[in-house]
């Protein structure tokens, strides 16, 4: 069995400073995971280091200790599947010292090969007691987590987890300011077909929806350009001034 030496205290200090200094720089998200797994990977010695992020129903992988490059970014977990997936159901840790796919709730996933390991630490991400991520520590030999490592990973998580709450809001946010944009649009349009067509609007928006599904384009592509030929047109009825 593997037991690592402890890390020097200012080593912790330093890595949740640089997490810390990184989240209050508004670095991208992505760069926050990459430092948060490096950190924990040297603090805790581990073979393998994942940190997924919950999607909807799905445990995304979104950084890696390991180069996965074939299925980071992707769905790769739903919530309730392997140790990870019982992990985010129930928002409590996981610590197996050895022997780990002989525990119940094991599930090998042939897509990475750390699914081979001994021993195995898990760590539910929290913001205000909502799930937003898991962490996952990994070892090929027999290895007994210390309450430091246990302590120590979970403190990363309250730390990254509002985090990633915040990105993940100001996503949604976005995407429905960009809905309300877009339905301005067919609405702007769809009034312009009424008045040049003279037909009703009901009539109007299935006009729009043909030419999108003929042309291959979003409706609000099609608005975008019955807005543009319309500007064009008023612009060369407008009398001429001397």
């Amino acid at each position: 069995m593997n037991v690592y030496p402890a890390p020097e205290p200012h080593q912790d200090i330093e890595g949740l400073h640089e997490i810390g200094e990184r989240i209050a720089a508004s670095d991208p998200l992505s760069t926050v995971l990459k430092l948060v797994v490096e950190f924990v990977s040297t603090v805790v010695k581990c073979d393998s280091c994942f940190l997924y992020v919950l999607e909807g129903n799905d445990l995304i992988l979104r950084a890696s200790q390991n180069p996965h490059a074939e299925v980071l970014n992707r769905p790769t977990l739903r919530v309730g599947q392997g140790i990870t997936g019982w992990v985010a159901e129930n928002k409590k840790p996981v610590v197996i010292g050895r022997r780990a796919s002989f525990d119940p709730r094991f599930q090998s996933f042939h897509e990475l090969p750390e699914d081979r390991f001994e021993a195995f630490l898990s760590v539910p991400i929290l913001c205000r007691d909502k799930l937003v991520g898991v962490i996952n520590l990994q070892h090929r030999d027999p290895h007994i987590h210390s309450q430091r490592e246990i302590h120590l990973v979970s403190t990363i998580g309250f730390l990254v987890g509002p985090e990633i709450e915040l990105v993940r809001l100001e996503a949604e946010d976005s995407k429905l300011s960009e809905l309300s944009e877009a339905r301005q649009l067919v609405k702007s349009a769809q009034e312009i077909l009424q008045r040049d067509l003279r037909i009703p609007e009901e009539e109007a928006f299935l006009v729009l929806q043909r030419e999108s599904r003929e042309r291959r384009k979003s409706m609000k592509e099609i608005a975008e350009a019955i807005l543009i030929a319309d500007e064009i047109a008023a612009r060369r009825n407008r009398p001429r001034t001397c």
